[in-house]
């Protein structure tokens, strides 16, 4: 049995670590909050008290944080997970950070021994949560086949994306389309809403179009256009994300315009306390208020 420690139980996470527990593995908790890892207890698993409990005499560390200096604290700090870590054992960090970022954890690792794999999670909460989720996967031959049983655990679908670092760098090319878009089909249902087009209408037409996609046809049905901005992925989140597709790109010295534009939407939205831990479906809501109408509910 595989010992792994999951550190950061949030949204994606708990449902994630949770499936390990279900699937055999041996699994100890940590997060901030420590009655999250309770979950984990209940299902068989076990509770550290800190990472560096979490981390040591384990075969795996996977690290499921909210942003770059997350994961840089939680990995590289001095009461973190690599110090405890020995030669030989793995880390596989699932969050979506700085490309760059995840340069630095991998080469950190390589210095001590520790072999390293990027896999960012894609898809919603709802899929975590039924174990469907898709991992966008950097890492070599030798080290994929370590970890493969683990995703495998975890979700439904594994895509290689390449070598160490590049899940990290599709994660955020993905975040940036998928955002880009989710801000465009809130616009483009407070536009219908104003011209005086009920929702359900909205839905079945753009549906049975090309104009069809996953923002608007299942995350804003499952979540804001049924009232819900509980947040799986936060607006303040959302904003990170497209931050980083920008910096990446000033990096590289590319224009993305219409991207641009959708990251300063991104940024008035979050600058309101009310909209900036609301989940990102959220924007349908914020752009009816800018449109001067009601957000709209499916029957």
């Amino acid at each position: 049995m595989t010992t792994v420690a999951y550190i950061g139980l949030g949204a994606m996470g708990l449902p994630l670590a949770r499936h390990l527990v279900r699937k055999g593995f041996d699994v100890i908790a940590y997060d901030i909050e420590p009655a999250r890892a309770d979950e984990i207890v209940e299902l068989g698993g076990r509770k550290a008290g800190s990472v560096a409990e979490a981390a040591r005499d384990v075969e795996v560390v996977i690290t499921c944080l909210p942003a770059t200096p997350h994961v840089e604290a939680v990995v590289l700090g001095p009461d973190g997970a690599l110090a405890q870590m020995k030669p030989g054992t793995l880390l596989l960090d699932m969050s979506t950070i700085d490309a760059n970022g995840t340069d630095r954890v991998a080469k950190a690792c390589a210095a001590k021994g520790v072999a390293f794999v990027d896999s960012p999670i894609g898809r919603l909460v709802l899929h975590a949560e039924r174990g469907e989720s898709l991992f966008m996967v950097g890492a070599s031959d030798e080290d994929f086949a370590r970890v493969e049983p683990l995703l495998n655990a975890m979700g439904k679908d594994i895509m290689r994306c390449g070598g160490q670092g590049m899940g990290s760098r599709m994660k955020l090319v993905n975040n940036f389309l998928l955002l880009t878009i989710a801000e465009v089909s809130a616009e483009a249902v407070a536009l219908g809403t104003r011209l005086g087009l009920d929702i359900d209408t909205i839905l079945k037409v753009t549906g049975s179009t090309t104009a069809q996609n996953g923002q608007l046809h299942t995350l804003m049905v499952n979540k804001v256009l049924k009232g819900d901005t509980v947040p799986g992925f936060t607006i303040d989140l959302a904003f990170k994300d497209m931050t980083l597709a920008m910096t990446a790109a000033a990096e590289y010295r590319m224009g993305l315009p219409v991207g641009a534009a959708a990251h300063a939407v991104y940024g008035g939205a979050r600058a309101m306390p009310e909209f900036a831990t609301k989940d990102y479906s959220a924007l349908l809501e914020w752009a009816c208020r800018n449109a001067g109408v009601e957000t709209p509910r499916t029957t």
